[in-house]
């Protein structure tokens, strides 16, 4: 209990887990488990791709997270009247006892990330148990708490990461060579695997592994957002003092860090190189793509460097003029802000030498996969920007500095499936 005048911002609680039963779906009455899983909904973005879940299965989880009416209040209640329907059909049943959840996912490429999902304690930033690197919206955050609001449920839970001892993900791979609760691959190759952890000296392991240490989300800046709107808005103790989360320890499982490109639609690749000439160091790569992205790489230990491709070969930029970037980057930003490379992109190359707005969909576009990015360019005569990814502890270092990092500066992943688990605040 608090106490009076002591605030939580200067108890430095850590990071809270708890256990919840899990709302899952029954695997009888879906078509199958894929079937009714979607990527994270702000990764659903075109219409073709709501539309192909929705035609996955009646039941898809898409149906929750991104419901289709007029108006926002009609989304809202269309999503709170077909969750309330599945539960009263037994589609989505509530597991018998509480606990925290094992969740792995797996490719047939080597890549294995495993981590907890529990319902995590709510905290302000103050405290700086949680740290964000990415601004938000306020638009989608009314978007994301009014559907929460209507269906008084934590539908998908977003990624954070930590550094633990050890002592967490020795439970988590002890759990994992059980038989799982459900075992499913989707139509992306991932295989998922899930698991409950009901013991409560092994919750209390992964509790205490997490007590007095951060968080990065990695994935989920709106949800977080949301999540701290519904508390203030409910008289503690309530079931919004938690929300739901995926927490993986990277010290064990690190996350792939991937760049996200940029697609510059109106500026060929011959003006774009104009324009740079005598502010950077600029070669010509005659080269596949995955030789090119080496040479990136290999430059990037040194400084800001950038590939641009999009007239059949790939040119390489480094070496900025000093005196260009002292111009054109914010002087009162960290020393770490300013290096970045998109930084160096938004404020130096876009804005000041390519003057291209980055808010217009019409000038640009931001694009995770490398090979489509290319492919773009070539295709419709633009730019193609390829960006080499930023690590994570920069991202991390930048963070608990209180720094935002420039929008789409990075992407964390492979994010969680939704679907698999989900919390309804009255169970």
């Amino acid at each position: 209990m608090k106490t009076a005048g002591h605030s939580e911002a200067t108890a430095r609680r850590g990071l809270e887990l708890t256990t919840f039963r899990g709302l899952r779906y029954d695997p009888d009455r879906v078509g199958s488990l894929a079937s009714v899983t979607s990527p994270p909904y702000d990764v659903v973005v075109r219409p073709d791709g709501l539309h192909h879940l929705q035609s996955a299965d009646p039941y898809n989880i898409v149906r929750l997270i991104l419901p289709q009416a007029g108006t926002s209040s009609e989304r809202t209640e269309q999503a709170a009247d077909t969750l309330r329907r599945w539960l009263d059909e037994g589609v989505l049943t509530a597991d018998t006892e509480p606990g925290l959840y094992v969740y792995e996912q797996r490719d047939d490429h080597g890549m294995l990330q495993r981590g907890v999902i529990g319902t995590l304690r709510v905290s302000d930033p103050a405290e700086g148990v949680v740290l964000p690197h990415e601004d938000v919206m306020p638009p989608v955050v009314a978007d994301r708490a009014a559907l929460m609001r209507a269906t008084r449920a934590n539908l998908e839970p977003l990624l954070l990461t930590y550094r633990g001892d050890g002592t967490a993900a020795e439970v988590v791979e002890r759990t994992a060579d059980r038989p799982p609760l459900l075992s499913t691959t989707t139509e992306d190759g991932f295989h998922h695997r899930l698991w409950s952890v009901t013991d409560a000296d092994d919750v209390l392991r992964i509790q205490s592994d997490l007590a007095g240490r951060q968080a990065l989300i990695a994935d989920g800046h709106h949800r977080w957002a949301t999540y701290r709107q519904l508390r203030a808005e409910h008289p503690s103790p309530s079931p919004w003092d938690y929300g739901l989360v995926l927490l993986v320890d990277t010290a064990r499982y690190p996350l792939r860090v991937r760049a996200i490109h940029r697609l510059l639609h109106d500026l060929p690749v011959a003006d774009a190189l104009t324009a740079v000439a005598g502010l950077f160091r600029v070669r010509r790569l005659d080269v596949p793509l995955p030789e090119a992205l080496e040479a990136l790489a290999d430059a990037s230990c040194d400084g800001n460097a950038f590939l641009l491709a999009g007239d059949g070969a790939f040119h390489l930029l480094d070496r900025p003029d000093p005196e260009l970037l002292d111009r054109t980057i914010p002087a009162e930003r960290p020393a770490a802000w300013r290096s970045l490379d998109a930084t160096v992109l938004h404020a130096t190359l876009l804005d000041h030498v390519w003057r291209i707005p980055e808010d217009s969909p019409a000038h640009i576009a931001y694009i995770h996969d490398t090979a489509a990015t290319v492919e773009k360019a070539e295709r419709d005569g633009g730019t193609a920007v390829l960006m080499h990814p930023v690590r994570e502890e920069v991202v991390r270092e930048l963070a608990r500095q209180g720094v935002t990092m420039p929008r789409k500066s990075t992407s964390f992943g492979p994010k969680p499936a939704s679907g698999l688990v989900l919390r309804a605040l009255e169970i």
